[in-house]
């Protein structure tokens, strides 16, 4: 066998966790219940309410997505379609501890971490080659042999998979670690884009969502060597600069190789979904619900998580012709809360949608929700309500405190939402 060498100046590893809430879910149960089945071998999902089958899909496993199970959906939508679907309730208080121990391990094999989720992280190998001579075969050349120890200590030693994309820049490994899964090693180099990427459907090039494929597969570009391929003017003049310019460039394998493990501060947060079929006025009560508490709880995570606070709310969403509306409020005082989120996004989708000049008054279908806040602060400035000044300062910190201690011992200090939200 002849041995094949990577001959460029940057090397660059995605690492993602295999289902990442699914697989800490199953060792968790393991390791309570010796002996029962592995719910990563079945299909199974963590979310929403068990007992009441209430709430939204936070994570599948592999077996549960070939039933067409898609994260984000209602609990009830994917029973109807895997009627013996395992449900068990997430605790991200163990999803913390099995997170910081993967990243624990990262940091063994490279100095330089860019952590992007609980669940993935990149790694900068460029000029660590000497280090890892003596794990170098025929077989496993550098970087290689690296990302196959690195593999194989997490799944040995923490019981989880991983899947490990590399390339010289970041798009390429993330794209690359999302191949065949689980528990693999893949490589996307620039001379392996045309065979291994090009002949990918639109919709699988990270960043480009489900509208956006939409439109470009109406347009007749259905793979991604299709966009490659296109005119940039033509993906511009369609998508608008920033998304024609960066369709283009990802679909040829353009991407950063710049990582950095400092602190960049948001100036807002925000998620959004592509919804699985068109929200209209006929179906706006039933799934607008779940889906703005889904994306509150988003948020509100990634706010609690930075200790920040938003004052301005805003609800955005794409139609049938692609184009994005949006509607914001300026709240009296700032908030992280995904209760307060909901309430607020839940008011402004009622009017953008609903009111008197609403879109679905223009006949306009939705395709796309999101939820975000903005005017970001630490909370020294947050007023006092009525409410609050009704307690002394003594009563009310002893019954947040009791209150704090008892959700805390339950669910974990950063991982309890309103029991409304579950709803």
């Amino acid at each position: 066998m002849v041995k094949k060498e990577y001959d460029y100046d940057n090397f660059i590893f995605h690492v993602d966790v295999n289902s990442a809430f699914l697989s800490w879910s199953a060792i968790k149960k393991l390791r309570e219940e010796p002996g029962s089945i592995d719910l990563r071998t079945v299909p199974s999902a963590v979310g929403g309410d068990v007992k009441t089958r209430h709430g939204i899909i936070t994570a599948k496993s592999i077996p549960a997505k070939k039933y067409g199970i898609v994260t984000g959906e209602p609990v009830v939508k994917a029973l109807q379609k895997c009627p013996n679907l395992i449900m068990v309730n997430s605790d991200f208080n163990f999803y913390r501890e099995c997170s910081h121990a993967f990243i624990d391990i990262l940091h063994k094999y490279s100095p330089l971490i860019a952590q992007v989720s609980i669940d993935e992280a990149y790694m900068d190998m460029t000029g660590t080659r000497s280090m890892y001579s003596d794990l170098e075969t025929d077989e496993y050349p550098f970087p290689i042999c690296v990302a196959k120890k690195l593999k194989d200590e997490i799944r040995d030693t923490l019981g989880f998979t991983v899947n490990v994309g590399i390339s010289s820049n970041k798009l390429l490994a993330k794209m690359a670690s999302d191949f065949t899964k689980p528990d693999r090693i893949h490589t996307l180099f620039p001379d392996e884009i045309e065979q291994k990427m090009w002949p990918l459907p639109i919709g699988d090039l990270y960043g480009c969502g489900g509208s956006t494929a939409s439109r470009l597969v109406s347009l007749g570009i259905r793979t991604i060597g299709d966009a490659a391929g296109a005119d940039y003017e033509m993906l511009t003049g369609i998508l608008g600069d920033n998304a024609g310019s960066y369709i283009y460039a990802s679909a040829n394998g353009i991407g950063s190789s710049h990582i950095s493990d400092a602190y960049e501060e948001a100036k807002s947060y925000s998620n959004e979904t592509t919804l699985s079929s068109d929200l209209n006025a006929d179906t706006y009560d039933k799934d607008i619900v779940p889906i703005l508490k889904y994306l509150s709880v988003k948020v509100s995570g990634r706010l609690r998580r930075d200790g920040v606070y938003g004052k301005t709310i805003t609800l955005s969403v794409k139609t049938g012709n692609f184009k994005r509306h949006s509607s914001q409020m300026q709240l009296d005082n700032s908030t992280s809360e995904a209760t307060e989120i909901y309430k607020y996004s839940k008011h402004l989708a009622d009017k953008l949608l609903l009111g008197e000049d609403g879109l679905f008054n223009r006949g306009e279908v939705v395709r796309l929700v999101g939820v975000g806040l903005s005017k970001l602060d630490d909370g020294s400035y947050r007023q006092m309500s009525l409410f609050d000044e009704a307690f002394s300062a003594d009563d009310k910190k002893q019954k947040l405190g009791k209150m704090t201690d008892a959700l805390a011992e339950k669910f974990g200090k950063d991982a309890v939402i309103k029991g409304s939200l579950l709803n």
